[in-house]
């Protein structure tokens, strides 16, 4: 009998830690299938108070070891210990910093690159370290620039062409979502008065803010108009948009829900008219194309990895400007426009259809090779 293919994936979250998004998604849902085909497969990634430091998850297991910032250097000592040599193929993913296993791993290895994050850095990270990290991004990217990539959207892959990777070496796999698409858009009930929908963690580099400052503009034209916010709200930047949120005249047309379940998800997904997706950076935008298959399009941000899970004016809008103002012109112009809503509507949900983990997986095989 063949002995199975093993596979280390060094990455600083898994899809249970708090500050888990899109991109833990992806990779759970491959390493799930990874094990499904006979593959094994390890992660090691951060940990955070509370945390199993061992968790066998769908087949593949799970080393929480650190926190955010030294989980690296543990990864090195717990493969050196370990690991060494255990692996057919070790992934290193960069989300904000690698984790340089070119540098200690003699096992092949390839670079998981969702996004590049240089711009996100003055909005998560406080002076000095935010200039430090917008500095060394491109530095780092030029060691590593002779890996073979996995990325998930051209936006990411014309980044990474910018510091030296070629273009051969550069292979984007389509993503999936987590969801089923709805059998049929006729089948939708949406809320009673026209509901914009703000989706995911309330952090800095979601500019949440700009969302509610927007929903404010719309609203004198659109006056039943309605905003649910979901996503959790712990750091200083979510604390504040609560507070401001709290201050508005018009709070009580303004549902502020947490973190929800998925089940919630789902349902606010369905029955909202727009979602609105804001972000510095995405390397996709996983909450448009999921919002899409539930019958919702998008108004989103002109930057990567939004301007390619949305085509403009055809499964969604792309603002011209990244201002709240150009926001909330197009809220209005798309909530008075019935004949331009159904159309993307309709095409975003056609979209979505073809996005799939079991494509993403295919393509995701044919890329690693074993």
């Amino acid at each position: 009998m063949p002995k199975k293919k093993r596979i280390l994936w060094l990455t600083w979250k898994d899809k249970k830690h708090p500050q888990a998004g899109g991109a833990e998604i992806v990779n759970e849902e491959l390493a799930k299938r990874l094990v499904s085909d006979g593959y094994e497969v390890k992660f090691i990634v951060g940990g955070w108070s509370g945390a199993i430091q061992k968790e066998s998850i769908d087949g593949y297991e799970v080393i929480r070891l650190g926190g955010r910032w030294t989980s690296y250097i543990q990864a090195f000592f717990y493969y050196k210990k370990y690991l060494q040599g255990w692996a057919d193929l070790v992934i290193d993913e960069i989300n904000t910093i690698p984790f340089f296993a070119k540098l200690y791993v003699k096992e092949r290895n390839i670079l998981f690159i969702h996004q590049l994050c240089r711009q996100i850095w003055f909005y998560q990270m406080f002076f000095p370290l935010n200039f430090i990290g917008y500095l060394i991004e491109p530095l780092y990217l030029r060691l590593l620039s002779d890996r073979q990539v996995i990325t998930i959207s051209n936006s990411t892959k014309k980044d990474l062409l910018k510091y030296g990777f070629k273009a051969d070496n550069i292979q984007i796999i389509t993503e999936g979502i987590e969801i089923e698409p709805v059998t049929k858009l006729n089948k939708i009930y949406k809320y009673s008065n026209p509901t914009l929908l703000s989706f995911g963690s309330i952090r800095a580099m979601k500019r949440t803010k700009d969302k509610l400052e927007a929903y404010k503009l719309a609203k004198q034209f659109i006056p039943n108009l309605e905003l649910i916010v979901a996503g959790d709200s712990n750091d200083p930047y979510g604390q504040k948009f609560l507070r401001e949120l709290e201050k508005s005249e018009y709070k009580k047309d303004i549902q502020y829900l947490g973190k929800v379940s998925i089940e919630k998800k789902i349902e606010l997904m369905k029955k909202s008219h727009i979602i609105l997706v804001t972000s510095v950076k995405e390397g996709w935008g996983l909450i448009v194309t999921e919002s899409n298959s539930q019958g919702t399009p998008a108004i989103v941000y002109d930057v990567d990895g939004l301007r390619d899970s949305v085509i403009d004016n055809r499964t969604g809008l792309i603002c011209n400007t990244n201002t709240p103002q150009t926001l909330a012109d197009n809220i209005v112009d798309l909530l008075m426009d019935e004949k331009l809503y159904a159309k993307l509507r309709k095409n975003s949900y056609k979209l979505s259809k073809s996005i799939n983990f079991n494509q993403s997986y295919k393509d995701f095989v044919k890329v690693i090779n074993l």
